[in-house]
């Protein structure tokens, strides 16, 4: 495992990290699944200590993945291990009509991050981030009160924002204007290339970047045919409907030939691109089991800079109108 800067930080993480969403289990908002459907907890643990055993150190999870159960898991784990570093997020919470709800008020942020410290069983949250704070939030600047209380009182050592999927600009420029944070979570991938101009900016400035959605749901790993279905607890069901996997396979077909010739699978072939990008401090694939763990850590390699040329014109071509119906469809 190779080891990167974190921005500008104190913290070295491992190149690859543990994206810990999935752990979290099955879990809805209303009717809606705001999971990938159902694991066990005990291949959750075994996938997390193997983690471990190939040298990644960062875990990426949020207060509302499971609702709380990814936190507590890695915090049964490990605890206050100071050799793990952990990223988590707050903002989501489910409202009295069992909705999703955005809370970035200072209040809550504060008390979220007390919960989040209990189920971690940690004295501090190595990163922490707003998990989809919008610019109105940033703007009215209870979320940033919140973030640099909590800092000061060392309750988090370093805090950042996870930026919007399909439009990062407004809060990303807005973050680095004003010189908040030292870190970005951002959707990097073959097929979403389009926070790539902010994750240049972000580096310039000394800032950490957390590349997430490695795999853009499973496509990029090639196991998925026009007929692939998704149990009504994964959130794939209503996200990969089959306009959008239909499109996405289609224009996957001019990514394989690219990826042949470097004989490595697909998923790593996939998060290569991602660390060709010196930005990148990290890339946050999601594990659930040892055996993803494994392929998702070996086998990283630099590509050469004529194939990542060649992925970067693919996505002005095919995938920003691809990444366009993703955004309709929700």
């Amino acid at each position: 495992m190779k080891y990167r800067k974190f921005g500008k930080t104190d913290l070295n993480v491992s190149e690859v990290g543990f994206g810990a969403w999935a752990i979290g289990g099955p879990a809805m908002a209303g009717d809606i699944p705001i999971g990938w459907g159902d694991v066990n907890d005990k291949t959750s643990i075994e996938a997390l200590k193997k983690a471990l055993d190939l040298g990644i150190n960062f875990y990426d999870t949020a207060d509302f993945y499971g609702l709380g159960h990814s936190e507590e898991l890695i915090g049964k784990l490990w605890g206050n291990r100071d050799d793990i570093i952990v990223a988590t997020k707050v903002g989501h919470r489910l409202d009295a009509d069992n909705k999703i709800y955005l809370d970035y008020s200072k209040e809550y942020v504060i008390q979220a991050c007390e919960l989040s410290l209990k189920r971690l069983k940690r004295e501090t949250i190595d990163f922490y981030q707003l998990h989809a704070a919008k610019l109105s939030h940033l703007e009215n600047g209870e979320c940033i009160e919140a973030m640099q209380l909590l800092q000061q009182q060392g309750k988090i050592r370093h805090w950042g924002l996870s930026l919007n999927t399909y439009d990062p600009e407004p809060e990303g420029n807005y973050m680095m204007e004003n010189d908040f944070g030292s870190d970005f979570q951002l959707v990097f991938n073959i097929i979403n290339q389009k926070a790539l101009p902010l994750m240049k900016m972000a580096s310039r400035n000394g800032m950490g970047v957390i590349a997430r959605m490695p795999l853009q749901f499973g496509l990029l790993t090639g196991k998925f045919s026009k007929d692939s279905k998704f149990p009504k607890t994964d959130h794939r069901s209503f996200r990969l409907n089959p306009e959008v996997l239909g499109q996405s396979l289609n224009d996957l077909e001019s990514v394989w030939p690219i990826a042949k010739n470097y004989e490595i699978g697909l998923d790593s072939f996939a998060l290569s691109f991602i660390l060709s990008h010196p930005e990148v401090s990290t890339v946050i694939p999601g594990i659930k089991t040892p055996e993803q763990a494994i392929s998702n850590s070996t086998d990283i390699i630099k590509l050469k800079t004529a194939d990542i040329n060649q992925l970067h014109d693919l996505y002005g071509k095919r995938f920003e109108n691809l990444l366009q119906l993703m955004k309709e469809k929700g």
